[in-house]
């Protein structure tokens, strides 16, 4: 006969934790790294990105732009500024050149870069549109509509 046990211990399992639906909002690095837009005073890589370009390599002043880029801080001057680096080293970038700069870049960072070009539509300077059309084009073939959904739904901004 079955043993009448009137433990509770199995409730102590919080069996939400692995509800893959559920939300669970991630703490803020609030200025936890300078990001693209850093200062020279900062020792930031917006040196290191004017430095590249004027040395006239643009795709390594691609990547070391998007790879400090301040999506976790809520300085919204630190990201204005980031916009603006990557918006040069976007716009220095010949027609030629722009699918290589794309497949060189890995998931993430493709959804960084269609943060950008978004970021660049809100705000556009002349000729911007165009060569960030073309950006969108390329990234677009390689990342998917998949890119575009993860982009505009994403909570943390550039």
């Amino acid at each position: 006969m079955a043993r009448n046990s009137l433990s509770s211990r199995f409730r102590r399992l919080d069996i939400d934790q692995f509800d893959e639906n559920r939300f669970v909002e991630e703490p803020d690095g609030a200025d936890t790294g300078a990001g693209a837009g850093a200062s020279e005073a900062d020792g930031g890589p917006g040196p290191e990105v004017e430095a590249a370009l004027r040395q006239g390599d643009v795709l390594r002043a691609f990547h070391v732009a998007l790879q400090n880029s301040p999506i976790n801080t809520k300085n919204p001057a630190a990201k204005e500024q980031a916009q603006e680096v990557v918006m040069k080293v976007l716009t220095s970038f010949k027609g030629s050149e722009i699918e290589q700069a794309v497949n060189s870049l890995d998931r993430n960072g493709i959804d960084l870069l269609m943060k950008y070009i978004y970021k660049g539509f809100e705000k556009p300077t002349e000729n911007s549109s165009a060569i960030l059309l073309q950006w969108h084009e390329k990234a677009l073939a390689v990342g998917g509509l998949g890119s575009i959904v993860r982009v505009l739904t994403a909570r943390k901004t550039v």
